[in-house]
């Protein structure tokens, strides 16, 4: 729905909140006024209460979490990345390749602005309970997986000689780990005596360095992409401040 929108509609400014009652409408206009004066592409309305969360506490503790992993992952940008009230200019929302379909497009969202040095402001908003007939369609652990799937997506796009780097460290650790016992062997007797192990080693510091590797190539595409999504988004005049 958000690319579908993000799309088809033509306009200077973009207001999104979900539409669960969540969020305190009247407070669209200052996010605005927020967004013209300090000359920035995206506002975003924190959620001031939202560890209270509907009374959920496991959302309230993934929250803290997700937040915690961004900041580590992306940068300290953002206190509160899946705050669905957000206000964009037009060149954000036409620069924005939207890739997730579900609740995971705010972390795609902060992910852009981070990745291309977007400008951006959080204010603090009201951050309700749901009606009492309003229920969240988010299930706590699926939501959870759902959402670290995500960030693993979005570092394998955005930080693969990282993201492969790991991996490949990962595999090298491991095979160091099964070598060990026959280099102990091989030093005091001169045989190998499990030499599955020493191929299955071997094999591992193999895919490990390929992995490395890739991870680097990757990386240099991944710097590309960037600076081509960057060409697109100052291709659109930014909005006259008031």
């Amino acid at each position: 729905m958000v690319r579908r929108i993000f799309s088809d509609v033509e306009a200077d400014i973009y207001i999104m909140a979900d539409g669960d009652d969540t969020y305190d409408a009247s407070l669209s206009p200052m996010l605005v006024e927020l967004l013209q004066k300090n000359h920035v592409d995206m506002v975003v309305g924190t959620r001031a209460d939202v560890t209270k969360d509907a009374g959920r506490e496991g959302h309230a503790f993934g929250n803290k979490i997700f937040n915690k992993l961004y900041n580590t992952m992306f940068g300290d940008q953002f206190s509160d990345i899946f705050s669905g009230y957000r206000v964009f200019t037009r060149r954000f929302v036409k620069s924005f390749p939207a890739v997730s379909a579900g609740f995971e497009i705010e972390t795609e969202m902060s992910v852009h602005c981070s990745q291309l040095g977007i400008s951006t402001l959080e204010r603090p908003t009201p951050y309700g309970v749901r009606p009492e007939d309003s229920h969240s369609k988010l299930k706590t652990f699926s939501a959870g997986f759902r959402i670290l799937g995500m960030f693993g997506m979005l570092a394998k796009e955005t930080r693969p000689a990282a993201f492969f780097g790991l991996i490949g460290l990962g595999l090298a650790l491991l095979a160091a780990l099964l070598a060990t016992p026959l280099a102990i062997t091989y030093a005091q007797t001169g045989l190998v005596p499990r030499l599955p192990t020493a191929i299955l080693s071997m094999g591992l510091v193999m895919t490990g360095s390929i992995t490395a590797v890739c991870g680097l190539i990757l990386d240099s595409l991944a710097r590309a992409r960037i600076e081509a999504k960057r060409s697109v988004f100052l291709s659109y005049k930014a909005q006259p401040w008031r």
